[in-house]
């Protein structure tokens, strides 16, 4: 497994990747508003630019994305295509990013489909589950 920070021409593939996984697991739980949120927010070349995004690769193939807003310690984007999920990927990236900010508090909205897996990696929620935009979340936090 090979974690690196994605050049701007793989931007496109993550992309795919986040969205294809998004509607597999968390639109379902999602109003249309808040599909078409997320929609917009991963095709925005700005808000792509204001990431900092690592990719997961087994072999060639890119298996799972992370973004964390540049210069910050947000998580903006944890994804793991389906067909690799349980493999300890999205913990990598985790560690990846926490290698990255040691010394920092991480933060992350996480959807209702991954708060398990938040609370697994150590996060804890900082508040009750918010919708905004459409977009249902529980604000957490991973302290140093």
């Amino acid at each position: 497994m090979n974690i690196r920070v994605l050049r701007q021409s793989e931007w496109k593939e993550a992309a795919a990747l986040v969205w294809e996984t998004f509607l597999l697991f968390e639109a379902p739980d999602y109003s249309p508003e808040g599909v078409e949120t997320f929609r917009r927010f991963i095709e925005d070349q700005q808000n792509l630019h204001a990431l900092k995004i690592y990719g997961a690769f087994d072999g060639g193939c890119l298996c799972g994305v992370a973004a964390v807003r540049k210069g910050g310690s947000h998580i903006a984007l944890l994804f793991v295509r389906k067909e690799f999920q349980g493999r300890g990927i999205g913990q990598r990236l985790l560690q990846r990013i926490r290698k990255e900010l040691p010394h920092s508090s991480v933060t992350v909205n996480s959807s209702p489909f991954a708060v398990g897996f938040y609370r697994r990696m150590g996060f804890i929620a900082a508040g009750d589950e918010q919708t905004a935009d459409g977009i249902r979340f529980t604000p957490m936090t991973w302290l140093p």
